[in-house]
């Protein structure tokens, strides 16, 4: 479904969107999400399984879209912590938490 949206698949009249092959890049999702807002459609839902490669990746997903809205909103207003980060330090913290989970 995500990117049928490329290959001339229209969804003119759907009113509910089941994405089930969630990709490994999120804006991928993101841009069949609009694809679908765009036409009206009502309900957009994500089926995942339990305990399965999906539930993992979908949590990477948000960790990317999470780590894109920090980076973006570094215009030297406080995070939710309080304390403000500039995108220096949130390359750091992420490279410095691969390295810790590729140690482990």
């Amino acid at each position: 479904m995500t990117r049928a949206g490329g290959l001339g698949i229209n969804l003119t009249s759907a009113n509910v969107v089941i994405l089930h092959d969630i990709d490994f890049n999120p804006y991928n999702d993101k841009q069949a999400e609009d694809r679908c807002n765009e036409n009206g459609t009502d309900q957009i839902l994500r089926l995942i399984s339990k305990d399965t490669v999906d539930e993992t990746m979908l949590k990477c997903a948000r960790e990317k879209l999470k780590l894109e809205k920090e980076v973006i909103s570094t215009d030297g207003q406080d995070d939710e912590d309080g304390s403000t980060k500039d995108v220096a330090s949130i390359l750091k913290q992420v490279l410095a938490a691969q390295k810790s989970r590729q140690a482990s």
